[in-house]
């Protein structure tokens, strides 16, 4: 056997450097010093092994204090919603199975709670209908656990859509887009076989592994000791929840009644019992009623609880019988210094433009700075009369020389025209001193807002199917239309351009000129709010909420209580509704943050849902499902420019990226899931978009782009003749100060109006093909339509 050499190996590699040049240390020192080094390394290693200790205590007295608030008598029941993923799965016997388990027959599963004496729990068991995608995802909203529900039936009998159908597959998609709390699976109608109950368990695992969160566990729900092993389970498994509902104090109602007020005949008092879930209730603070609007609260009433762990801290049922005979433990009212005011829409002060005699102080200032301005020798530039210096800031200067590359001695730099344009206008973008504008209050109007749906939204009901039709085919070419041919518009023939397109201006550059969001702006946005610094705006509404939670019972209602909230002056209808919906799931009041009840411009990160096919047209009506609240709002879309203050609208949502939607809608704060549907006559809505809450911001700019189009005639070299882009001579003249741009990439600008019919001389900074197309782009800011009726949404019980 030849003998192999094995070298030692290098210990350098994992010594320190202090270690390596200890050689070099003298024989006195070496000891002293790597004494104290050994010192120093094992007091730096037991402080660190303290400190990991001390984390490891903090987060296990954390964990164990949040189990116990979770699981304790104290904490408020734990929702559990059956959810079918197919039409096979029957949850009323599994429903019917867990109440067997908690020993109480009889029980209902309207909502309230159900006590498991054996399990230490206290739940609440709801089942989603399944095909009813708005109640679907109302109780999706509220869940602690969502249990998916599986036939093996389904797999057995080789279906084609297997244990999940479009149904569920669609629901899947809007779950994961809210926000998925804890989830499990639960497979009933299994065999008894052994060894076919295993592989019919594998196989609906590797269906529905794909779909669901990985921490997703699967159980097995025939038989009574597979129940409890779920219940068992689900005790000691940690509870998550959506980020944004931790945020907000909710109730899920138990009973509801009603009060009618004495002095308004149209409104009454709505009473909810629940328990308190999340955070505390102030009695100070504003409630939502999801799908009814934001109201106050006359008083709460802490009651002692109605569904104990305990057997033997149950009420009588004599007791149980009436409300009125309920135990209250104290009853807390609004303080009307603290209480919040139900401050929805501002009330603008119609006086507040108006303009006052100036003081000695202002006139003085005023002499002082024309003064100042005359003695500054400064370059003559000629502007059109009554212009301010925001309006000249608009206006490209004939006179520079060899500007985009035109030579000098072709341009003009003699003065404006009595009919020349300006680049902004104060009020409607292009106007000149003579203009007309107002002659003809049909033309002035802005006709070029076909994206509005008011006569649609009008007459639709009176449609017939043919003319559903024809509308749809009418939408779905303009939506052709705009993905082949973006913002180019045809010049009228009967209507001047300068009337036409009264509202637009041009711009220099779409990045760098200046827009300023307070001009011009429509009566509506006099209505909203807007914020001096939104994210510490944002900080102090969270801070609020933990400040209520340190405060006591004799202020605010604890998390874990049953209370009475009454709600006060609540419309009629909309108390109806609420009790019509009340039947067929719990209602939910949530609390709100400080300011979430004003109007304001809130933008939306918004994508187009695969299954939709439908075009999307802004300023069309939509339902918005945003965390509790669903609301009707008319969005307009937006591209999201990062590097630029102003964006472009769209004409439609287009599928496969990301667009910004921009609506009038009360103050939430981020993060919030955003849910769109589209109403459907007769049907249920159909999720037409995902998204989120981006901001709130009313000074974000969205500017609505057109591009009018003209052809070279003649070309020669840098000179062009164009005809086609405008059909009279005035309008030539009108739109000279606003640049040209080829598709070629040449730029230029009009020099001069040829003949009669709207043909014009152009100069450019380069020679033009005489295939070009040569384009005119103008900008005007464009809004969202107000909501005539934010919370009228369609009754999904018809």
């Amino acid at each position: 056997m030849p003998r192999t050499q094995v070298n030692k190996a290098h210990k350098t590699r994992f010594s320190s450097k202090s270690t390596r040049n200890a050689h070099k240390a003298p024989k006195i020192e070496k000891g002293r010093i790597s004494k104290a080094q050994r010192n120093v390394v094992k007091g730096a290693r037991a402080a660190r092994l303290q400190h990991n200790k001390k984390t490891r205590d903090e987060k296990r007295t954390s964990l164990l204090k949040e189990k116990k608030a979770s699981g304790g008598s104290c904490s408020p029941p734990s929702v559990i919603v059956l959810y079918g993923l197919s039409g096979d799965a029957d949850l009323s016997s599994l429903a019917r199975d867990l109440q067997t388990l908690s020993g109480a027959d009889g029980a209902t599963y309207s909502g309230n709670a159900i006590a498991f004496p054996a399990f230490r729990l206290r739940a609440s068991v709801l089942q989603a209908p399944h095909g009813d995608l708005l109640s679907c995802m109302e109780m999706a909203k509220i869940a602690d656990l969502i249990l998916f529900v599986v036939s093996a039936n389904s797999v057995c009998h080789g279906g084609e859509d297997g244990p999940i159908d479009s149904f569920g597959s669609q629901s899947l998609s809007v779950l994961r887009a809210l926000g998925l709390p804890s989830t499990a699976v639960m497979i009933r109608d299994l065999p008894d076989d052994t060894k076919k109950k295993q592989e019919l368990k594998k196989l609906c695992s590797s269906f529905l592994s794909p779909e669901l969160p990985e921490d997703c566990k699967i159980f097995a729900g025939n038989t009574q000791d597979e129940l409890r092993k779920f219940m068992w389970l689900f005790k000691e498994q940690h509870l998550s929840s959506p980020h944004w509902r931790t945020q907000r104090p909710y109730l899920i109602s138990h009973e509801i009644d009603v009060e009618p007020d004495v002095g308004d005949s149209g409104k009454c008092s709505l009473i909810l019992s629940g328990y308190v879930r999340t955070h505390s209730y102030s009695v100070n603070q504003l409630v939502h009623i999801s799908g009814a609007g934001d109201f106050q609260l006359s008083k709460i009433e802490v009651l002692k609880d109605q569904f104990p762990l305990n057997e033997r801290s149950k009420p009588d049922s004599m007791d149980s019988d009436g409300s009125h005979q309920r135990e209250v433990i104290c009853t807390l009212l609004p303080d009307p210094i603290k209480a919040e005011p139900l401050l929805v829409e501002n009330v603008p002060d119609p006086l507040a433009g108006e303009q006052t005699w100036p003081t000695e102080a202002e006139m003085a200032e005023a002499d002082a700075t024309n003064r100042e301005k005359k003695s500054t020798k400064m370059k003559k530039r000629t502007i059109p009369r009554g212009t301010s210096d925001y309006q000249a800031a608009w206006i490209t200067s004939d006179t520079d020389d060899d500007d985009d590359g035109c030579s000098g001695e072709d341009l003009e730099t003699s003065d404006i025209e009595d009919e020349g344009m300006m680049l902004d206008a104060e009020d409607n973008g292009f106007r000149s001193d003579d203009s007309d504008l107002d002659e003809d209050p049909i033309i002035s109007k802005d006709v070029d807002d076909e994206t509005e749906a008011d006569m649609m939204a009008a007459d639709d009901e009176n449609w017939t199917a043919e003319q559903m039709k024809e509308e749809m085919q009418k939408l779905r070419a303009e939506h052709a239309e705009d993905e082949e041919f973006p913002d180019e518009v045809e010049t009228p023939f009967d209507i001047p351009a300068k009337k036409r397109f009264a509202k637009y201006r041009g711009l220099k550059s779409f990045r760098t000129s200046t827009w300023d969001p307070k001009e011009s702006l429509p009566q509506e946005y006099a209505r909203t709010f807007g914020f001096d610094n939104f994210q510490r705006t944002h900080k102090h509404a969270l801070a609020s909420v933990l400040e209520r939670d340190q405060k006591g019972i004799d202020e605010c209602a604890p998390v874990g209580s049953y209370v009475k909230l009454h709600v006060k002056l609540v419309p009629r209808d909309i108390v109806s509704r609420v009790c019509r919906q009340s039947e067929r799931l719990p209602v939910v009041i949530s609390g709100l943050l400080p300011h979430e009840s004003k109007m304001s411009v809130l933008h939306f990160s918004i994508k187009k849902s695969d299954s939709y096919e439908a075009p999307i047209k802004s300023k069309e009506p939509l339902i918005f499902q945003v965390g509790f609240r669903h609301f009707v709002a008319r969005p307009i879309f937006s591209s999201d420019d990062m590097n630029c203050d102003k964006h472009k609208m769209e004409r439609f949502l287009h599928a496969g990226r990301f667009s910004v939607a921009s609506v009038y809608a009360p103050i939430s704060f981020p993060p919030l899931p955003l849910i769109v549907l589209k109403h459907r006559e007769g049907l249920n809505p159909e999720v037409a978009a995902f998204g989120s809450l981006r901001s709130v911001n009313p000074d974000r700019i969205t500017l609505k782009k057109i591009v009018l189009s003209g052809y070279p005639q003649r070309v020669s070299k840098l000179k062009a003749s164009v005809r086609f882009m405008f059909h009279n001579p005035d309008d030539v003249r009108w739109f000279k100060p606003v640049e040209l741009w080829t598709k070629c990439g040449r730029r230029g600008r009009i020099k001069e109006t040829l003949g009669t019919h709207g043909a014009m001389k152009c100069l450019f900074n380069g020679v033009v093909q005489q295939h070009d197309t040569v384009c005119m782009s103008l900008y005007k800011r464009v809004y969202p339509k107000w909501p005539e009726n934010l919370y009228s949404l369609p009754d999904s019980s018809n």
